[in-house]
This record gives structure tokens, C-alpha cells and sequence, in this order.
């Protein structure tokens, strides 16, 4: 892409150009270093640098030149989802705004469209399973899927998870925000979340075939995983919104789901400020709302 893009790069432009700044290698690192400190994984960092900034930095000739940037930018929003334009906008805002170029708060992404959330219920998943029986990975593909509706866990957390983050015996899933281990969180804060006992029987099963098959380095490697469900009409993310969907059913309190899913506590007086609940009270809940999911 980026080789297409810096081919597309028009002349200089008079406007934007008196104060532009040279923006050289160890500038990048320094802003990658920032990120780093505050928590970012090496995964994000290499995105944000490989797939973002040099391209983008490519394509304005390692300037901070408004013309050139705004070129940039219509080229992406010609030939990208609106999801992965925004994402993109809003990074390389970042990065310019941090090098003091008074221009970059202009760069404001679209709205993000009206999101119906997709209809998550048992029949899906029980439809998800069956349309996988005879799969090779079978097992693998059962054991995230379950994992993934009763945790609540989001897609991203369900590709870092290490075998030692399952506590097979207790039904418990620790979900770390560790970047020296490869894993984050959206919140920057490590929690625990659960899982029911048919999960469980799913996920013994899957260790031991885990551990048996030579080929597989991780439990859950996200472009294995990504590959195998292209052609589904639901994807791993959208199991966050069955188990969502299904707390709700089932008259689960709103307040220990936002605990157990991730969500910012930002804004919850009460739950920054006045309920605290520790692991035990909260497997405790967990198991009177989502302790039975009918057999699939």
C-alpha cells in the first residue's frame, strides 16, 4: 500500500508548507517510546508505526505539510471502511499533535454511523457450532466460542490469552494488562472474568488436543482464527455481545457486567467510588446469572 500511496503523492502545496517540520527516524522513535511508557503492548506499537505512521510519513516526504496530509487523507477514505479510516485519523492526529503542529485538531474523523447491535441468542451459537462439526480444529473452535459468550471477554483478549491464564478447576479467566507479555487491555487494567461448566468441559478438551498438535503456538492466534471465520456470518467479536445480550436476558445486574466485560468505570460514581466487589463475590453472581447455558 504504502509504495501505491507515495506514487499518488501530488507537488508540494503552498499552503501548510512555511512551517512545516522535518520529522526524522529518531522523532518516530521517541513518539514510539511514549507510547511504550504508557502501557501500549509491542503488537499496538508495531501497528501504529508499520501499518500507520510510515506510510503516512512516506507519502508527505517525512514533513508535517497540510497539503500533502489531506491528499493522504482522501486517498484513505476513498479506499478504506469508515472504521479503519477513523482509526487512522485519529493516530495520525495524535502523532502530529504531539510534534506541536497547530493544524492537527482540525483533522476530525467522521462520526462513527448509527450501530445496531446484531442479535445474539443461544440458536446462533448453537447454529455457529454446528456449521463448524466437522472441522479440523473443531475442538479449538468450540473452546473460544463458548469461552468467548460466557466471559464476555473481547476478541482481542481472547487471541492474548496464555494457558496459564485459565484456571481450569475454579472456572476462572484472567485477563492481563501486561505489555512485556504481549497483552493488553483496552482499560490499561487487568481483570478477572468466568466461565460455566459446559465452557469447561469445552476448554479440557481443547488443552489436551492443544497439546497434542505441534502446530499451534498459542491458544488462540488471532490470523488463524480471523481465517476460519471469514466466511461466517458472525465473528469472534460479536461473542461479547451474546454474553452482553444474555446477562441482560437473564436480569443480571448492569453493574457487575460492566466489571466482568472491561468497560471504563469512568463516569460510574458508584463503581469507582462505592462498589467493591472482590473475585469471590463476583463468581458468585456470575454463576446465578450465567451459571447454566442451555447444552449446545
Amino acid at each position: 500500500m504504502r509504495f501505491e500511496l507515495k506514487s499518488l503523492a501530488p507537488q508540494a502545496m503552498s499552503y501548510g508548507e512555511k512551517h512545516s517540520i522535518i520529522i526524522t527516524e529518531n522523532t518516530l522513535k521517541e513518539y514510539l517510546d511514549i507510547l511504550e511508557i504508557k502501557g501500549v503492548c509491542d503488537d499496538w506499537k508495531y501497528s501504529v508505526e508499520r501499518c500507520i505512521l510510515q506510510p503516512f510519513l512516506q507519502y508527505v516526504h517525512w514533513q508535517t505539510n497540510l497539503g500533502e496530509t489531506l491528499e493522504y487523507l482522501k486517498i484513505l477514505m476513498k479506499k478504506h471502511k469508515l472504521s479503519y479510516y477513523r482509526k487512522h485519523v485519529y493516530q495520525i492526529r495524535k502523532f502530529l499533535e504531539y510534534h506541536g503542529v497547530e493544524w492537527a485538531i482540525k483533522l476530525n474523523p467522521p462520526a462513527e454511523p448509527e450501530c445496531i447491535p446484531k442479535h445474539m441468542t443461544l440458536d446462533t451459537i448453537k447454529d455457529a457450532l454446528s456449521y463448524f462439526g466437522n472441522h479440523e480444529y473443531f475442538k479449538q473452535i468450540k473452546a473460544i466460542i463458548l469461552l468467548g459468550c460466557s466471559s464476555g471477554m473481547r476478541a482481542e483478549e481472547l487471541y492474548q490469552l496464555t494457558p496459564e491464564d485459565i484456571d481450569i478447576p475454579n472456572r476462572v479467566v484472567r485477563i492481563n494488562h501486561n505489555p512485556d507479555n504481549g497483552q493488553s487491555t483496552k482499560t490499561k487494567r487487568s481483570r478477572v472474568s468466568f466461565f460455566n461448566s459446559e465452557t469447561k468441559e469445552a476448554l479440557v478438551d481443547y488443552l489436551s488436543f492443544y497439546n497434542d498438535k505441534k502446530n499451534l503456538k498459542c491458544l488462540f492466534n488471532q490470523w488463524h482464527i480471523e481465517r476460519i471465520f471469514r466466511t461466517t456470518p458472525f465473528h469472534v467479536k460479536d461473542l461479547r455481545k451474546f454474553f452482553s445480550q444474555e446477562w441482560d436476558r437473564r436480569g443480571g445486574p448492569t453493574s457487575i457486567k460492566k466489571i466482568l466485560m472491561g468497560h471504563s468505570l469512568k463516569g460510574d460514581v458508584d463503581l469507582m467510588h462505592y462498589n467493591c466487589q472482590s473475585e469471590e463475590d463476583l463468581k458468585k453472581i456470575y454463576d446465578k446469572v450465567m451459571g447454566g447455558i442451555a447444552s449446545v
